[in-house]
C-alpha cells in the first residue's frame, strides 16, 4: 500500500511520520502549485470550492508517483467539506484513476471507527504501535506551531528581507527528518537557536494583523497566494485564529471526549451571530472581536469563492468593524486569485493601517475606519 493525503500547510510532515513509523509507504504529493490547482479545476465541478479542486490535483498528482491510496478526513456540519471525500472518488472514478479512498471520520464518540480506519490502512497495527507514531506525529505538530509563531514575529523585523523564509524552511526539514521525540525536540532547540540569531532591524513597532476565516485557506500558503510571507515582509506581525494542533486537540480530542469548551466564543460573538454556521464562520467573528480588544491594527478574512460559512461571516463583519473600531480586509479566494492583485490590496491596506494608527497617537479620531 502506497499512502497519500491532500496538502495543508505543514501538515504532510506529522502525516508522513505518523505513517512511517506504522511501516505503510508514504506519497506525499508535490508542493501545490498551478499545475496541481490546474488539474483541479479542469476535473472537479466549477462551482466546488478551491480546497476540492486543490485536493482533486493533489490526489492526480500522488497517483503519478505511484501512490494507490488516498487517507481523507471526513467531516459534519453544514460545511461541503463533509462529503468532499464522496465527491473526490466519484471525480477520481470517472477519470479511471485507481485510487482507494480511506476516509477518517471525525469520532465524536465512535473511535471504534476511527480504530478500524487506522488499522485498516496500517495493516493491523496495534494499539502500542499506533500510540508510538501518533505521540511523534503530535509533537511534530506541536513544535512547528510553536515555532510558527516566532516566525511571524522575527519576519516582520527581519534585517534581510527572505531571511526568515529560508530559516523557516531548514526549520521544516529539520522537524521533517527527525525519527524520535527526542530528535524533534533537538530539531526545535536548532531552530529556536536559528530564528534569534537572525539580523533584525530597529524602527517603528510592527503593525499586528489577525487572520480569521476557512482553515484550508487560513493554513494553506499556496492557496491564499502566501499572504502571510507577503505581510511580514510589508513589516506586519500576522497572528491566526487556528493552528492546527489546536484545530486537531479541540476538534477531535475535546469534542469526542465532550469536553469542548466553545462559551467564550460564542459569548465573544453572541451581538452579532447567534449560532453555529458551520466551518468557522462564528469564530471569524469571535476572533475579530478579541483582535479589537487586544489592540490589534486589522483583521484579514480568508474563504474560499462560495464558502457558505464564511459568507455568513463576511456579511456581519462591516458591523462588527465599525462597533469595535478594527478594519477588516476580505479575500475571497478562487483559481483566478492573482499574486499582483492580493499584493496590492495588501499594500493598500496597511497603508491604511498605519495612516490610523498616526492619527490615533496624534491624539486625532480616525475618520476612515472601513472594510475594503
Amino acid at each position: 500500500m502506497k499512502v497519500t493525503f491532500p496538502h495543508m500547510g505543514h501538515i504532510y510532515i506529522p502525516l508522513r511520520a505518523f505513517f512511517t513509523a506504522l511501516g505503510v509507504e508514504v506519497v506525499v504529493p508535490p508542493p501545490v502549485s498551478r499545475e496541481t490547482l490546474s488539474l483541479g479545476t479542469r476535473y472537479a465541478p466549477e462551482f466546488a470550492c478551491l480546497p476540492l479542486k486543490v485536493n482533486v490535483g493533489n490526489f492526480l498528482e500522488a497517483a503519478r508517483k505511484g501512490a494507490d491510496t488516498v487517507v481523507m478526513a471526513g467531516g459534519v456540519g453544514p460545511c461541503r467539506f463533509g462529503y468532499y471525500a464522496q465527491v473526490e472518488q466519484e471525480i477520481l472514478r470517472d477519470l479511471g484513476v485507481n485510487l482507494r479512498m480511506v476516509v477518517l471520520e471525525p469520532p465524536q464518540g465512535h473511535w471504534r471507527e476511527l480504530w478500524q480506519g487506522l488499522r485498516d490502512i496500517t495493516g493491523g497495527a496495534g494499539l502500542r504501535e499506533i500510540w508510538r507514531a501518533g505521540r511523534l506525529a503530535w509533537r511534530k505538530l506541536t513544535v512547528l506551531d510553536e515555532l510558527e509563531h516566532e516566525v511571524h514575529r522575527a519576519r516582520a523585523q527581519e534585517g534581510e528581507r527572505g531571511a526568515t523564509t529560508r530559516a523557516w524552511q531548514r526549520i521544516l526539514d529539520q522537524v521533517d527528518e527527525a525519527g524520535s521525540v527526542p530528535e524533534v525536540e533537538e530539531a526545535a532547540r536548532r531552530g529556536k537557536v536559528l530564528l534569534k540569531a537572525l539580523p533584525r532591524r530597529e524602527g517603528e513597532a510592527p503593525l499586528r494583523i489577525g487572520i480569521v476565516g476557512e482553515i484550508y485557506t487560513v493554513l494553506e500558503p499556496a492557496v491564499n497566494l502566501e499572504l502571510e510571507r507577503v505581510l511580514g515582509e510589508m513589516g506586519a506581525i500576522v497572528e491566526r485564529s487556528i493552528y492546527l494542533s489546536d484545530w486537531v486537540k479541540t476538534n477531535l480530542v475535546l469534542h469526542s471526549l465532550h469536553l469542548r469548551d466553545d462559551r467564550e466564543e460564542y459569548r465573544l460573538a453572541a451581538p452579532y451571530l447567534g449560532h453555529f454556521v458551520g466551518g468557522h464562520g462564528l469564530e471569524s467573528i469571535s476572533w475579530t472581536v478579541r483582535y479589537a480588544r487586544a489592540g490589534f491594527d486589522g483583521v484579514i478574512q480568508l474563504a474560499p469563492l462560495t464558502c457558505m460559512p464564511e459568507i455568513v461571516a463576511e456579511s456581519i463583519l462591516p458591523k462588527v468593524s465599525r462597533d469595535v473600531g478594527i478594519p477588516v480586509l476580505t479575500f475571497m479566494l478562487d483559481e483566478h486569485a492573482s499574486e499582483v492583485g492580493v499584493r496590492t490590496r495588501l499594500e493598500a491596506f496597511c497603508d491604511l493601517l498605519c495612516a490610523r494608527r498616526r492619527q490615533k497617537e496624534g491624539g486625532t479620531a480616525f475618520a476612515g475606519v472601513s472594510r475594503h
